[in-house]
């Protein structure tokens, strides 16, 4: 019978581009829809940008926007990244919305007003102590807190957790805080706020049935299991179960203001998710459709796709918040794991390895060879999976080309050549019979192919995709044997022009199934082949369609190879700006807008070590502490006017975010700043810029 499906993705968030994480999301989740498409179900497939909480509203501040208005700049640029790899949303909305402040106040007001027949209130006020930033006004979220850790004391450590030992602790509990927004130390102060009752009994017991009864994967679910009860952290300390949530900020804050609470917002992590609701009702109001009659159907089915870094929201505020709010709470949720990018390095754009998708699709690489990439490695577990550069160009080249494309582009010139492009009338997935009498090579191929529709569905359905497409590749390797065995070229020479019909037409039927199994992946190339083939869109049920005795169309090529200069230029880092100098001074630079500068990422650097290098007369080795919990390695051309040990010590400005540079001597990760006259020789020689006494490392300078 044919399903109805609410299925969306995680809100990216709106304060910068999408990255690779996200496409990837948005393909695993595309897939699955495409298929359930072709099945006949019904499905609103939607998302939206999570635009509210500080740090949108300190990034607009230092872009001179209002937060509105700089959501709005990055929501104009999502387009050319959806359509480029083929995203099938049918709405794309805001957390900013109308239909999103009166549904999370809606949301909030039922969960108040529980009446005590049914529990009462799951709503409490709390005044707590948090640290206030009184250069800038405001209470301060714990990322923009910084300090010294109380376990390790590892310095320059974020105010909720320790990136050095993993402890996890409340910011009052550093050594020696300072805003990370003005670098003064912060006063700790009282507020009210607001709380969602998460610890109350109800919550605990439907969340433990919720999260166990096979909503979740089985590892994620086991994980979850752990938060019921009292546990062990990393840094020894212990925690007893669920906690009540803090769901309130205070002004001045981008948000939804709390009904009858003035100067109280929401927390973002209560009215993002709220966005997959309003993106729908703006969706369904566009359409005419009633929202509320659309929630009330009972075989309606909410699915969402989401990273492994927010479960703890997706599986514990999300599904308690609806269900005591008196909503439908989600059938499954879909956890998939990080992306890692040539065997198993973190994306990283500082470090130069990351994979930018716009300039992925700008260099010409085919946006279905990653969305078949992807696809080949995910599967229904929460685990993450590698983008190897070689392994990449292998397995598009192969499978997709050297398999699959294959099949059509050897069969379709003999069609065409000999049959007028017309196919076989016979039974293609019998045995035939030779002119003599004798029985030919059987055709397992085809009774393969015919067979394994159900299979390669259960696959898309249950997210095993990388098992569907590997059943793919072996049914193609079965039609590209039957193609070699036979040796069409060779019956185009004799006289049993029969039996060549067959063994092209074979070809050219195997090519349309494995096209109809593929078509989730690769939509596009879909489409071109059902163009070339002469037939209507494919739907899952046409695997059990014939193409006997129709008339193809003609062949071309489907697509192209990818190329180790592809794969160069994707990763190569941006070649360094040369600003060329005039005699006696240094011309001004083009003019640049704000958009341009905040690119740059200038940081606060500490020189913990420098030493000269071995082979060269003008550079200085540079160890670098930028508060990143590592240490970096950069090499400068300083050593004419200093000697290393007076650099010890020193502060300094970094280019935080150039792209590593291999040298002969090493691998630079990042750029010291320094002034010079434009004349290298000329007096009074090259200076680095030392900051001010109070600065700290890993200070971004604004």
């Amino acid at each position: 019978m044919p399903r109805h499906l609410f299925v969306t993705t995680a809100l990216p968030y709106a304060n910068g581009n999408f990255h690779i994480g996200h496409i990837m999301e948005y393909i695993q989740a595309d897939i699955w829809v495409r298929f359930q498409r072709m099945q006949g179900h019904a499905v609103d497939f939607v998302c939206a940008d999570d635009t509210h909480g500080a740090p949108i509203m300190i990034a607009a501040e230092k872009a001179g926007k209002t937060p509105q208005q700089f959501v709005a700049d990055i929501a104009a640029g999502r387009k050319p990244y959806l359509d480029g790899f083929h995203i099938s949303f049918d709405n794309w909305h805001s957390t900013d919305a109308p239909e999103n402040h009166a549904l999370a106040r809606q949301i909030y007001c039922d969960l108040r007003d529980i009446p005590e027949s049914e529990g009462g209130s799951l709503i409490a006020r709390k005044t707590i102590e948090q640290f206030f930033d009184p250069a800038k006004n405001m209470f301060l979220p714990d990322r923009f807190i910084k300090g010294e850790c109380p376990k390790c004391h590892a310095k320059d450590q974020y105010g909720d957790n320790c990136e050095v030992c993993g402890a996890v602790y409340a910011p009052t509990d550093l050594i020696d805080p300072v805003s990370v927004l003005s670098g003064v130390r912060p006063e700790l102060k009282s507020s009210e706020h607001f709380f969602f009752k998460l610890s109350d009994p109800r919550c605990v017991a439907f969340l433990q049935n919720w999260t166990q009864d096979g909503r979740l994967q089985p590892e994620v679910a086991n994980k979850v299991k752990e938060w019921f009860s009292v546990r062990t952290n990393p840094d020894g300390s212990t925690s007893e179960g669920l906690g009540d949530w803090d769901i309130s900020r205070d002004a001045p804050y981008f948000g939804i203001e709390i009904p009858d609470a003035p100067g109280k917002y929401f927390y973002v992590w209560l009215d993002a998710p709220i966005g997959y609701l309003a993106s729908l009702k703006n969706l369904l109001d566009k359409r005419g459709q009633d929202y509320a009659a659309y929630m009330a159907q009972p075989d309606l089915e909410q699915y969402h796709f989401i990273g492994k870094d927010i479960v703890t929201f997706h599986t514990l505020f999300w599904p308690a918040l609806l269900h005591f709010s008196g909503r439908k709470v989600p059938n499954k949720v879909f956890v998939h794991g990080f992306l890692t990018v040539n065997n198993g390095e973190k994306m990283s754009k500082s470090r130069g390895t990351g994979l930018d998708p716009l300039k992925y699709l700008s260099l010409g690489m085919n946006p279905e060879w990653l969305r078949y990439y992807l696809a080949a490695k995910l599967s229904a577990r929460n685990e993450d999976i590698d983008f190897n550069a070689d392994d990449f160009m292998a397995r598009v080249n192969s499978d997709l080309i050297g398999k699959f494309v294959n099949i059509a582009s050897r069969a379709a010139g003999f069609v065409q050549k000999h049959f007028n492009g017309q196919l076989s009338g016979a039974a293609l997935w019998d045995s035939f019979k030779n002119t003599d009498g004798s029985e030919s090579v059987q055709l397992p191929c085809m009774n393969n192919a015919l067979m394994a529709a159900d299979e390669i569905a259960s696959c898309y359905d249950n997210r095993e995709f990388s098992r569907g497409l590997r059943k793919v590749m072996e049914l193609a390797d079965g039609f590209n044997h039957y193609w070699d065995l036979n040796k069409p070229w060779e019956l185009a020479r004799g006289e049993d022009k029969e039996k060549l019909h067959v063994v092209c037409s074979v070809a050219i039927e195997g090519f349309r199934l494995l096209s109809l199994y593929l078509k989730p992946v690769l939509p596009k190339l879909a489409e071109q082949v059902e163009a070339f083939l002469n037939i209507p869109p494919m739907q899952w049920s046409d695997s059990r369609n014939r193409l006997g005795g129709h008339t193809i169309g003609t062949y071309a090529h489907l697509m192209q190879r990818v190329t180790p200069e592809q794969l160069d230029a994707l990763f190569d880092p941006p070649a360094p700006i040369e600003i060329k100098l005039i005699p006696g001074g240094e011309a001004i630079a083009p003019t640049i807008s704000i958009d341009d500068f905040v690119k740059i990422d200038l940081r606060i650097a500490k020189i913990v070590n420098c030493e000269a290098v071995e082979g060269s007369v003008k550079l200085l080795r540079l160890t670098l502490d930028v508060g990143e919990g590592r240490m970096r390695n950069v090499f400068s051309g300083i050593a004419s006017m200093y000697k290393p040990e007076d650099l010890v010590g020193q502060l300094t400005v970094l280019v935080a975010n150039l792209a590593p540079r291999k040298m002969k001597f090493g691998v630079s990760e990042g750029m010291v700043l320094a002034a010079s006259h434009a004349d290298e020789k000329a007096e009074p020689g090259i200076y680095i810029l030392n900051p001010w006494p109070g600065a700290q490392p890993g200070m971004r300078i604004h």
